[in-house]
Parts: structure tokens; sequence; C-alpha cells
């Protein structure tokens, strides 16, 4: 039985591989000379065994990856030998004339087109070439001419600005690399909305990331938002404490405060800690004017019906 494994390449790009030698299994990091499309190449095992299988066994479709070979089960070749590793450290140092070399001719032909990356294939099999433009471009001619000069397979791939991020790295507003480079393979779609439930500024350059469209941690952060808002009063709402009836004015989920006005003596903030303890001393000594905090009002039920009187039949008589 082999061992799957999954392996990285250049600019997050990943794929699941079979390894059969399971007497000396692969560890992660370790280089690697993978079957690919026309070719072999090379990258590092960044997952192994059942954690492995699992993510092949729960995506959409587990077939071989961009650049993988075809068919269901592509294979790790051998671990890759010390001359081959700094040969694909070569090919990496030649990708940035490249690319400019690309973008100069691509410039030189008027195709309104941003070449962001190129990537060599392990054994020079193939020259993938990522650019990024506002609509589609006609690039046969510019890879006819690529083909001419490189004597090899060449292959122009579209990308959206948040897969340029990925690929090229960065560091964000919070100081840290880019998500999308780093661990988020996958970000997914990100709305204004979840902006929205998490009480954000809606100014476009404030979460915004490198990439111009908004921050993938919108994502990722919101059920946290939502589940931490649940265990504080809503803005607007009124809540009894010692002082009395007070208003919410705002909450800040992550230093645990909550700021309340009163209309005689003004603004304060308060812990949540600490509003919970007033609002629980205050239904102590008035149960029936306040409750902890976010706790709705229990139902009005009226001043009971008074009894019915018995029904009569229409014509008078008692029935």
């Amino acid at each position: 039985m082999s061992q799957t494994v999954e392996v990285r390449f250049k600019g997050n790009r990943r794929g699941f591989y079979a390894w059969a030698d399971v007497e000396a299994p692969l560890r992660p990091e370790e280089p690697v000379i993978v079957e690919c499309d026309r070719g072999l190449d090379l990258g590092r095992v960044s997952t192994v065994g059942d954690a492995a299988a699992a993510k092949c066994g729960g995506c959409d479709g587990c077939g071989p990856s961009p650049g993988a070979a075809a068919g269901p089960e592509p294979r790790v070749v051998r671990r890759a030998a010390n001359e081959e590793v700094a040969q694909h450290e070569a090919l990496r140092r030649e990708e940035e004339e490249v690319r400019r070399e690309v973008g100069t001719r691509a410039s030189a032909q008027g195709l309104a087109m941003r070449i962001s990356d190129t990537e060599w294939q392990w054994d020079r099999n193939r020259l993938t070439v990522y650019f990024t433009a506002e609509r589609r471009v006609d690039f046969r001619a510019l890879v006819r001419e690529l083909a001419g000069r490189y004597r090899t397979r060449i292959e122009l791939r579209q990308i959206g600005v948040r897969d340029e991020a990925a690929r090229l790295g960065g560091i964000g507003r919070c100081g840290r690399e880019f998500c999308c480079s780093t661990w988020l393979t996958e970000p997914g779609p990100v709305s204004l909305a979840l902006a929205k439930d998490q009480r954000l500024s809606l100014n476009p350059a404030q979460i915004s990331g490198g990439c111009g469209r908004l921050l993938c941690c919108l994502k990722y952060e919101h059920d946290f938002y939502l589940t931490a808002r649940k265990r504080f009063p809503k803005e607007g709402k009124p809540v009894t404490t010692l002082r009395g009836p007070e208003l919410v004015v705002a909450v800040d989920i992550l230093r645990e405060r909550v700021t309340l006005r009163h209309p005689e003596d003004g603004t304060r903030v308060l812990p949540l800690v600490s509003l919970r303890d007033e609002v629980a001393e205050a239904a102590r000594t008035a149960p029936g004017d306040a409750r902890p905090p976010g706790e709705p009002p229990p139902p009005d039920r009226g001043s009971p019906r008074p009894p019915r009187s018995p029904r009569r039949r229409r014509g008078g008589g008692p029935s």
C-alpha cells in the first residue's frame, strides 16, 4: 500500500502524489521528484500520511493538480539529490530575468497584460507564464515568439489579483506575511457584509489587502465575531445596573469592554464581567426591573381575562 503525500511547488501550488516505498516513508520538507505533464518536476513534501490522505479525500474531485500527470494517481518518482536541488535553485534565479523579458515582448506587441510571474518546470520541458489582465487577451503571437526564443513548451495562464498576491507574497496591514501566500490555500469569496457584521469601517482603503480586494481575514474571523458578540448586550439597548437604567453605546469584543451612557451620570466604560455582576446585583435588589445583559424582557401576558358568561342560542331561550 502506497503512502499519500502532499507536495508544494512555487507560488503555493500543491498536488497529491503516491509514494510506493512505504518502508522508507517521506518526511515533511524533503525535496522530491514527481511525475507531471510531459516530464518531471521538483517540489517539497508538505504533508504526509493520514493528514495528506484526509486533504486529498476532502477536496472536490481529487484528481491531478495543475502540472501533475494525467491519471488517477500521480506518483513520486524518487527523492531529489543535492545536484537536482541545485539545478532547481538555478532555475528559480533565472525566472525573474525571464519575467522581465516576457513583459518587454508583451509590451512590444501592444498586449494589455501584466506579467506577474514565470515558472520553469524542473526538466525545462515547460515554461509557465502567469499574468493578469482586465479582459481577454489574444496572446497566440506571443506564445509563438516565446517558443522560438526558449525552445520549450510555453503555457500562459491568466490569474486574478488574489492569486497574484498569493504567488508573489508580501506583508499585510497586520505586519505579517499574506495569509494567502502562507497557510490560507483556499481564501474563498469575501463580501462587504462580513465587515458590517464585525462593525468595521466600510472605507475600502482600510479593509483592503495588498491585492486591492477585501481582506481575507474578514472571512475566517467572521465566525469568531458572531460567537463572541452573543456574550455582549446589543448596542442601543437599555440595561439596568446599580446606577439604574443605562444605554449600551458600544461594545469592544477584543478588550471585553462595554460603553454605557447614563442620562445623568454620563458615559462610562465597564469590563463585561463587571457589567454582568452589576446587572445581577441590580436584579437581586429589584427582581422585576433588571435582567442580565442581552436577555430579552419577559413576555407581557397582561391581566387575566374575566370568566365568560354562558352562551345563549339566538332566539332568547336557554339551550
